[in-house]
């Protein structure tokens, strides 16, 4: 009934082992990778058609913890668990970066990757695990990956390189080291390391390149036997639009650039963008033109944060040493709570704090500003 397909390595002294075609069929691609007693399962969902106006690739990498991987149920006051941990956000992103620049230029189909801790052993960490469960199941979905990744973990104990220490051993190294990389070269590199030599940090990571070998080449052995047929993707040609923006506003860019300020320099490009897209954009006069929603004209100008920040300054002094003018108090009941109220009661010998009580609804629009004079 079920086509299931295993590849299983023996990996820096442990059993690694790859498993598809079991658990999460309607998935374009799902791998359940056993490291040690860990498990860990990696979803891939992709979609066959990219949303219209979209000028980006809409990739989601989610790594999931839950309780029940390490036997406990949450009980007493929080019966559910909650938003992502902070260690799941970073997962989250350790498993994004290496896989996110093999994926086909020009392919924006949404994408989803789910990382899920189906069992935890408490000696074998499930982040490199998850990179290596997330490639093998991109490899076998069919979507224009140009993979497989793998990935290890490096420690220098006792002034030996270990490959995957366990988890008790990482306190004792001065090394924690996690390396993401193809069959010739490294994608991603994150290390925490007690002052190690030029040298030293080199030979890690040449040691955790070969260490990861194995693991590719079971994903590639596993892809021959249970990989999808390929997704037919062909990128769009815009070589002749890049062609005729640089015939007409290279040089202006070019110029925008050599602004050091800000808000001269993106005004510049701005302008460009406006003036190629006058040029270039499909309209009635023009029917040959670029597709609209495919050329990004620019986005409109807004206040940079200084300013923003400035003008806030600015009105704070206004409400300080104004004489004319009043400040409506709408719903606080302690003005106190606030900077700005302390600040309004300190300038105003009439107005007094309300008793502090339970609830304060200062999130709510507390000023009306209208009234306050501007200055020069």
């Amino acid at each position: 009934m079920f086509d299931i397909k295993r590849k299983t390595i023996d990996w820096a002294g442990r059993p690694l082992t790859l498993e598809t075609g079991r658990i999460a069929r309607q998935a374009d691609g799902a791998v359940l990778a056993t490291y040690g007693e860990t498990v860990v399962l990696a979803t891939v969902v992709y979609g066959r058609a990219p949303k219209p106006g979209l000028d980006f690739f809409p990739l989601t990498v989610n790594y999931q913890e839950k309780t029940f991987a390490a036997g406990k149920i949450p009980g007493g006051y929080f019966k559910r668990e909650g938003r992502p941990s902070e260690k799941e956000t970073l997962v989250s992103r350790l498993i994004d970066r290496p896989i996110r620049p093999l994926f086909v230029k020009g392919f924006k189909n949404e994408t989803q990757v789910v990382v899920t801790v189906l069992q935890h052993d408490m000696e074998n960490d499930p982040d490199v695990l998850g990179m290596v469960a997330a490639s093998a199941a991109l490899t076998i979905s069919g979507v224009p990956f140009m993979g497989p990744i793998g990935a290890a973990r490096v420690g220098l104990i006792d002034g030996e390189l270990v490959l995957n220490p366990a988890i008790d051993q990482i306190p004792s190294s001065d090394l924690d080291l996690v390396v993401a990389g193809t069959q010739d070269a490294l994608m991603m590199v994150e290390s925490e390391a007690k002052e190690l030599s030029e040298e030293k940090m080199l030979e890690a990571l040449m040691f955790a390149h070969a260490g990861m070998q194995p693991v590719i080449d079971a994903i590639i052995e596993l892809a021959e036997h249970a990989a999808k047929e390929p997704f037919d993707f062909q990128a769009e040609d815009h070589s002749d639009v890049v062609a005729s923006i640089k015939s007409l506003v290279g040089e202006d860019i070019k110029t925008a650039y050599t602004h050091a300020g800000k808000y001269e320099r993106r005004s510049g490009v701005d302008a460009a963008k406006k003036a190629a897209a006058a040029k270039l954009v499909k309209t009635d006069e023009n029917p040959d033109g670029v597709d609209g929603s495919k050329f990004s004209a620019g986005r409109p100008l807004r206040a940079s944060k200084s300013s923003m920040r400035l003008s806030a300054r600015k009105r704070l002094w206004q409400l300080r040493h104004s004489t004319s003018g009043s400040v409506k108090v709408a719903t606080c009941p302690d003005a106190s709570h606030t900077r700005l109220g302390r600040m309004m009661l300190e300038s105003s010998p009439t107005m007094s704090p309300r008793p502090r009580t339970k609830v304060c609804h200062h999130w709510r629009r507390m000023f009306s500003l209208s009234s306050v004079p501007r200055g020069p």
